[in-house]
């Protein structure tokens, strides 16, 4: 049965502390060498699944702002609403905005009469080509001004892009808000739209493929297994953590779900890898995965320390993916007491 990550964690953190203990010592051992055992190194081909936990999400996580700066006027919806496209969420108050409109076209009013004026001296010769040039663009900058005004107003306000849930209010009626600055959070929930986001290291993400099932397992749902697919890897790794974000989808059959919750996800790949062998008591000074073995020297008394990556660890077996290269044996029986100063005793 194979352990989980924490579980294989706290297993080499045990051993860690065991490379501290002295060997026993008799009164009718005259013999300074520490009597040892030794195991082969084997190898075997073996398809490891990868364990990773991560949160649900959704597929498309939308933050609703204004376009403009102003004052809230109303907030129509609160965290937890259900909206559809094109729902009204909220609007500012539009007293600057309506002046700014009104000063655009009367701006673009006399810039037309200005115009009106040149055209008619223009054709009487009292006005220069270039006075008129400069009065037609007088009228059409105006006019685009207006256009912007236009447009402005007509974004003082937050619709619904599409279906959802607001999960986050981030104003409040009365506040001030710049241009940009997200009012709410809004979520997809359809049913195709949930997801599991977990994040692997770059061993395991050069083992995963697009449309691999996975199993998965919600805290909120103990019990109930779900199976997923995965639907995204993402190209590079996050650089906050140097890990790789993955997606897995996640059904939604009648399960009701929300955004935040734990899941942990298995997923076994279809390609093996070769993996190094080792019985668990080979293992000493264990951190997280990292882990050291003895590998006895050529002259049968000495040892050298070597540092291993554990893959994996099952009920009587360390499977080694890096490290032991080239390396035929291991202590086994005696490592904990060893280091390189120490002299050992071969027994087998």
């Amino acid at each position: 049965m194979a352990l989980s990550s924490s579980a294989l964690a706290g297993f080499l953190f045990f051993l860690g502390g065991c490379g501290s203990e002295a060997a026993p010592v008799t009164l009718e051992n005259t013999d300074d060498r520490i009597p040892v055992r030794t195991v082969a190194v084997s190898r075997e081909n073996n398809a490891l699944p990868i364990e990773a936990s991560g949160i649900v999400t959704s597929t498309a996580e939308q933050r609703l702002s204004f376009k403009i700066g102003g004052v809230i006027r109303k907030i129509f919806v609160d965290e937890g609403d259900v909206v559809r496209p094109g729902q009204l969420l909220a609007v500012l108050d539009k007293t600057e905005i309506d002046a700014q409109v009104a000063q655009a076209q009367q701006a673009l009013s006399k810039a037309e009469r200005d115009l009106g004026r040149v055209e008619g001296l223009y054709r009487d010769s009292s006005a220069t080509l270039e006075l008129l040039q400069n009065a037609t663009t007088g009228r059409d900058v105006a006019k685009e001004t207006v256009r912007i005004a236009v447009f402005n107003q007509s974004y003082a306000e937050i619709r619904a892009t599409r279906g959802g849930k607001i999960i986050k209010k981030l104003a409040n009626e009365g506040e001030v808000t710049g241009p940009g600055m997200p009012a709410f959070v809004l979520f997809e929930t359809g049913a195709e739209d949930w997801v599991v986001k977990l994040n692997v290291s770059d061993r395991d993400w050069a083992r995963l493929q697009v449309g691999m099932p996975a199993e998965l397992a919600l805290d909120a749902y103990p019990g109930q297994a779900i199976t997923g697919r995965i639907r995204d890897l993402a190209p590079a790794a996050d650089p906050s953590n140097g890990l790789y974000p993955v997606e897995v989808s996640l059904p939604a059959n009648k399960l009701r779900l929300a955004p935040g919750l734990f899941a942990k996800a298995r997923i076994t790949p279809k390609e093996t890898r070769t993996y190094y062998a080792l019985p668990l008591e080979a293992i000493v000074e264990g951190d997280d995965r990292s882990a050291y073995v003895f590998v006895p020297q050529a002259d049968g008394e000495t040892v050298r320390k070597v540092q291993v990556h554990v893959a994996q660890i099952t009920a009587k077996t360390a499977l080694i993916d890096q490290g032991l290269d080239g390396v035929n044996a291991v202590v086994s029986t005696g490592a904990p007491y060893l280091n390189e100063k120490k002299k050992v005793k071969i027994l087998n």
